[in-house]
């Protein structure tokens, strides 16, 4: 029995050890596949990831630096059992409404060379591994750095989106997430942009897909990004530039007395675990139950301002547009910018109560600019004060305004991140939906904060109207989309032209437009179709367009390459919508096998591109085995309903 309870004690002591070279955290996925090991070497944390066995993340450094130092000298003081963590959750505005998912967790104590203490949280699931810094402190300290690392081998290729400099672009409104991205470069090419590159980046290793964000990310952190540079393929976290920020005062680090970060994510396997992973919002804080979100609707809106500019924000125009809506039998219409001067508060009201008859929310534009940029559009500083704030939106939510779309963002500080979270609760107690333009990309918030239905961040159809450059580029941006900017959360592109945008010559077929309802998916979908071009499309487009999904249950990617060509398929109830887009010059066959939707059909019709790009063609088409087979051509598309 003595030697029993020696045996146990030192058990107990080598579980507690210090000794490095003994200790460290293995977690594996509920399904075994992916796994991330964690461990103390010569006092640093480093940590690698793999798949089937197969290295997907090499060794890689961890840990955090500022007014307290976790990037050497660290002890390794525990390390937690593993728990399994089963959670559901609502998320309208999401690639899936209703969300269940499965999650290993761990979490290890470090402590450093002043025996302060780091905890670093792990979770893995069927779709990546992710982690979190968690330092708790009686006073608040400042977080400056961190030492978080991601080294790829030598043969992994990148497709990037550089990150913009900050205050620089038309009226200093950079950082908006709004660049080119880059294609299929070799691992460790330096950005363009001195700022480096943004969430999401996706890499290819020798088997597996890869893609790097981050999520759950709340007032106590900043939010981030991948430096400029990247020797040896080893790419580390940038955090905010100067000016990224609500004040010019405000530090463009964390300072913080409970210093949570984001969670680092990593989504590893096929092309298609990547495009179909949830795991952003997974990970992100869960909506407050005490909060009624019932009342949140996602929907189709119509807009005026993507083709005919400013000067369509005008009372007869506006309820042209909410008229169209109705006749579409869409949700929403959005006013864009300076309604309070072109329209005014008195006449706005008449609009809601207009749309009201018509079965139509109207949604408004905000300017939530301060000291950040010289942009003139109004309403402007309405937003930053938060007892105006409120006091606003209480307004605009007894005129029956639907929601709000807020425009024009500082960036990724502290400051900026609070900036977010207080809007979104202001005007979840308002009942106001929220669409964010001009912003950072998505941290899995619309699970948070349901009634945030769409976020901007990415170069949007706008652009397509102020350069020729972007509307050549169209095509090849839009196929890379699915890959990466959508993958981490609603998305408003503002897809769907069928007409002519004035002094551009399109390069997108009418078929690949009509694909892009299905392509991309956002909590609203802004179409820049205006009734002039709608009117003259085919009446099976039209009921098409009428028809088209307010939320999803479910996606699948069928076929595809980032910047080359997507098929894609989405659930609504019992249909199922296939879309595919194809950028390339040449024509893409693709073969679209069925029986992974349970269908047993002998034939089914398309939608597809006509005699030219303008035009479009309605067939019917063969199922063989259960599989049908199609021809995209060059900038065109198609369209299937199950």
């Amino acid at each position: 029995m003595k030697k029993q309870i020696i045996l146990l004690i030192l058990f107990v002591w080598a579980a507690v050890q210090m000794n490095a070279a003994s200790k460290k955290l293995i977690l594996f996925s509920p399904d075994k596949s992916l796994s991330i090991e964690a461990s103390v070497i010569e006092g640093a944390l480093t940590y690698n990831v793999k798949k089937n066995e197969a290295t997907v993340i090499q060794s890689s450094r961890m840990g955090i630096k500022g007014d307290v130092d976790f990037s050497n000298v660290l002890r390794l003081k525990s390390v937690s059992k593993v728990k399994q963590v089963v959670a559901a959750y609502d998320a309208p505005g999401e690639k899936r409404a209703h969300r269940s998912f499965v999650a290993n967790v761990a979490k290890i104590e470090l402590l450093n060379a002043a025996n302060n203490k780091l905890i670093v949280e792990f979770k893995a699931t069927n779709e990546g591994v992710a982690f979190r810094y968690i330092y708790k402190s009686k006073t608040a300290v400042a977080i400056k750095s961190e030492q978080t690392s991601f080294k790829f081998s030598a043969s992994t290729r990148a497709w990037l989106h550089p990150h913009a400099d900050a205050e620089t672009g038309w009226a200093e409104t950079q950082p908006s997430y709004e660049e080119q991205y880059e294609y299929d470069m070799p691992v460790g090419t330096a950005s363009p942009l001195k700022a480096g590159w943004s969430f999401p980046a996706l890499f290819k290793t020798d088997k597996n897909w890869v893609l790097i964000t981050e999520a759950g990310l709340t007032p106590d952190y900043v939010g981030t990004r991948l430096a400029q540079q990247s020797p040896g393929g080893e790419y580390t976290i940038g955090f905010p530039q100067k000016g990224e920020t609500v004040r010019d005062e405000d530090p463009n680090y964390v300072v913080s007395a409970n210093v949570t970060s984001a969670w680092r994510v990593i989504i590893v396997g096929s092309l298609a675990t990547v495009v179909e992973s949830q795991m952003v919002s997974d990970l992100a804080l869960p909506a407050d139950k005490k909060i009624d979100y019932s009342w949140v609707k996602t929907g189709v809106s119509s807009w005026s301002w993507a083709v005919l500019g400013d000067n369509a924000t005008v009372y007869p125009v506006q309820k042209q547009f909410i008229d169209y809506a109705s006749e579409m039998k869409w949700d929403y219409c959005l006013i864009d910018a300076d309604w309070d001067w072109k329209i005014g508060y008195e006449k706005i009201k008449e609009l809601a109560d207009y749309a009201k008859t018509k079965n139509v929310g109207v949604l408004l534009w905000y300017n939530s600019s301060g000291v950040w940029n010289s942009t003139k559009y109004t309403p402007k500083g309405a937003l930053i004060d938060r007892d105006a704030r409120r006091k606003e939106f209480q307004r605009i939510h007894e005129m029956g305004i639907a929601g709000v779309k807020v425009d024009f963002w500082p960036g990724d500080g502290q400051s900026s991140i609070q900036y977010y979270y207080d809007i979104l609760k202001d005007a979840a107690d308002a009942h106001l939906l929220v669409n964010f333009h001009g912003t950072t990309v998505p941290r899995g918030w619309s699970r948070t904060f349901p009634n945030l239905v769409a976020m901007e961040s990415i170069r949007g159809f706008e652009f397509t109207t102020f350069d020729q450059k972007d509307t050549d580029l169209a095509p090849k941006h839009l196929t890379m989309m699915p890959y990466a900017r959508n993958v981490v959360g609603p998305m408003d592109f503002t897809p769907v032209c069928f007409g002519e945008i004035r002094g551009k010559q399109r390069r997108t077929s009418n078929a690949f437009e009509i694909a892009l309802a299905v392509i991309l998916q956002s909590g609203i979908q802004h179409f820049v179709e205006i009734p002039e071009s709608m009117a003259k499309q085919p009446d099976y487009v039209k009921l098409y367009m009428q028809a088209i999904p307010r939320s999803w249950d479910d996606v699948k990617l069928l076929d595809g390459f980032p910047g080359k060509y997507v098929v894609m398929a989405r659930k609504s109830g019992g249909k199922w919508y296939i879309a595919g887009i194809n950028s390339q010059s040449e024509t893409q066959k693709v073969t679209v096998d069925l029986s992974v939707f349970g269908n047993n059909m002998s034939s089914l019709t398309i939608i597809t591109d006509g005699d030219n790009n303008r035009s479009f063609a309605q067939k019917q088409v063969a199922i063989n085995n259960n599989k049908f087979e199609v021809e995209i051509k060059p900038n065109g598309g198609f369209v299937v309903v199950l």
